[in-house]
């Protein structure tokens, strides 16, 4: 499988405090690379080749106090 390019948008950061807490949230999940979280953006990017590590990279952002939005 290759990998798939993601893109997150997440709401409720404010501050660089909480761009960080994005990224090490998405960090603590195994199989997920080149992740970057865009602060002015509202987005978090990864790549992944598993489809399931999508929702559970959601569910940790919601789990930090964030929301993803469509």
């Amino acid at each position: 499988m290759s990998l798939q390019e993601i893109t997150l948008n997440v709401e409720g950061m404010s501050c660089s405090h909480c761009s960080g807490t994005v990224q090490k949230a998405l960090e603590s999940i195994n199989g997920l690379s080149g992740i970057n979280v865009d602060l002015k953006g509202k987005k978090a990017f990864f790549k992944t080749d598993d489809p399931s590590k999508i929702d559970l990279a959601k569910d940790a952002i919601v789990k930090a106090g964030f929301s993803v939005v469509p």
